[in-house]
């Protein structure tokens, strides 16, 4: 199945659409999408507001890109220890 990229809107759409009571095959089957996907969905999404999903989404690539940058400066400080070490 094609990989499709949906926005926190539209996610957030599709669940309140199976909250009043759509089925999810139905669901499924009229966005293209898994059963998988939409109960994966389901999980991390469901009871969310369309503002708590766009907060989720900002604060799940600052936690990202936070973990670069501190991957990076650990990799700095032991370059910086060897370099160190060999000088005594």
């Amino acid at each position: 199945m094609k990989r499709t990229k949906y926005t926190e809107e539209q996610i957030i759409g599709i669940l309140t659409e199976h909250e009043a009571g759509a089925k999810c095959a139905d669901l499924c089957r009229k966005h293209g999408m898994s059963e998988g996907t939409f109960y994966a969905w389901k999980a991390k999404f469901g009871g969310m507001t369309v503002s708590d999903a766009k907060r989720l989404k900002a604060l799940e690539d600052e936690n990202s890109r936070l973990k670069k940058i501190v991957a990076d400066l650990t990799l700095d400080r032991e370059m910086l220890q060897d370099v160190i070490r060999r000088k005594l």
